[in-house]
């Protein structure tokens, strides 16, 4: 098992679903996990849920969108742990609809928030890991950034510019010790696509050839490898968890 005594982890968009269980899985192994969303309250939850099995965690407010926002929140982080040795950049949102009804503002708010979100992030913590030589960044990206689909130019757009960014930085910080990757999730059982009409969600299924939905828990624990000392000759990677729905 990955040992992460000693480690520090922010987790972006952590107070439910992927983000949750990416903080849970890392914490289970001994990091040290600070929890960041926009909803306090529930990330003050999750740090409880965290705390309860024994784990240090803590909750800080950040909207990823915000540049502001993201300098105060990493600084909080700091201050009190001193070091970020783990990014996962999960935070994202959706704003789908057909690219010929797509208001400009969905496109821009997606945007900022799922790419610019992690530009800020990576850029904010990079500094101390360079420092250190030390780092784990894995950015959430998604299985349609790789296929594509109808109705979410905006989202694919932002995943797939996440997948570049993940591929640019590797190469530039590789001989600091430092690795970045992705994970691009396929049908995932998550508040966002339990919302999905019962008929999408079932037309979704049937591309998949695993039959069902995956879980955050197997999503986290893809991040939680990446972030492992095992994966350390890892970098530029996307790992697909998407139960085969894209092979490519």
């Amino acid at each position: 098992m990955a040992d992460f005594v000693g480690r520090v982890a922010l987790v972006t968009g952590a107070s439910q679903g992927i983000g949750r269980a990416c903080a849970l899985a890392l914490a289970e192994q001994g990091a040290t996990v600070a929890l960041a969303s926009r909803n306090v309250e529930k990330l003050k939850a999750v740090a409880s849920e965290i705390e309860s099995l024994g784990h240090p965690a803590m909750a800080v407010e950040m909207n990823v969108a915000d540049s502001s926002s993201v300098k105060a929140a990493v600084k909080k982080v700091l201050e009190t742990q001193k070091k970020i040795d783990i990014l996962v950049n999960n935070a994202g949102i959706t704003r789908d609809n057909l690219l010929l009804r797509l208001k400009a503002e969905d496109w821009e708010t997606v945007l900022r928030t799922n790419l610019d979100g992690a530009y800020h992030c990576i850029q904010e913590v990079l500094p101390g890991m360079v420092r250190q030589r030390y780092g784990r960044i894995i950015n959430i990206t998604s299985v349609v950034a790789q296929m594509g689909n109808a109705g979410q130019a905006n989202y694919i757009a932002s995943k797939a510019g996440l997948i570049g960014l993940t591929k640019a930085v590797a190469a530039e910080v590789a001989r600091r010790n430092i690795t970045v990757n992705a994970v691009a999730p396929g049908f995932i059982d998550t508040a966002m696509t339990q919302a999905l009409p019962d008929d999408v969600q079932q037309r979704i299924r049937s591309l998949v050839p695993a039959g069902r939905k995956g879980t955050d828990r197997e999503v986290a624990v893809g991040v939680r490898f990446l972030a492992s000392e095992e994966a350390s000759y890892i970098t530029g990677h996307v790992l697909n968890i998407n139960g085969g729905m894209y092979m490519g």
